[in-house]
């Protein structure tokens, strides 16, 4: 799961940003798909940039983060949000320490990360699995969402 939160006095966003699902025996996994939770969908990009301080810099597939296999793990996302103004925004996500694994000799999918880069110095801070933190406008919040796990041993052209 990656929940990922903000907002401020006047406002509140919540949204789960979809991963990758695992590979099996006779399917590859699918890519940007909410596996994990159930009856949810994330917010069109032109209405999540008209009703919040944000502007969405990216939100697109995260290429070769699925697990290699006989049978494919999906790709993760990424989504890269940058603040207009003065925010707290908080990150609920798992499969930051281990990797989603593969099956019957797959490869597992790679992990999941955040990242805030801030606006004054560039510097960039990895949020973990779990954080709150306080922004500024400029600043921006990457979430890498995990690949799903491959299944079956590789084939030398994966």
């Amino acid at each position: 799961m990656n929940n990922f939160t903000f907002g401020d006095d006047t406002m509140g966003y919540y949204e789960t940003i979809a991963g990758g699902s695992g590979a099996g025996p006779t399917w590859h996994g699918s890519s940007g798909v909410q596996a994990h939770m159930t009856n949810t969908r994330i917010t069109d990009p032109e209405i999540f940039e008209r009703r919040y301080p944000v502007v969405l810099r990216q939100f697109s597939l995260r290429e070769g983060s699925g697990g290699r296999g006989a049978f494919r793990g999906g790709d993760g996302i990424v989504r890269k949000v940058e603040f207009r103004k003065d925010v707290t925004a908080s990150l609920l996500s798992d499969r930051r320490a281990f990797q989603p694994y593969g099956l019957a000799g797959g490869e597992p999918g790679a992990r999941g990360k955040a990242l805030v880069t801030y606006s004054e110095n560039g510097r960039v801070v990895s949020l973990g699995g779990k954080n709150t933190v306080k922004l500024v406008a400029g600043d921006e919040i990457t979430v890498l969402t995990q690949g799903g796990g491959g299944y079956g041993t590789p084939k030398d052209e994966d």
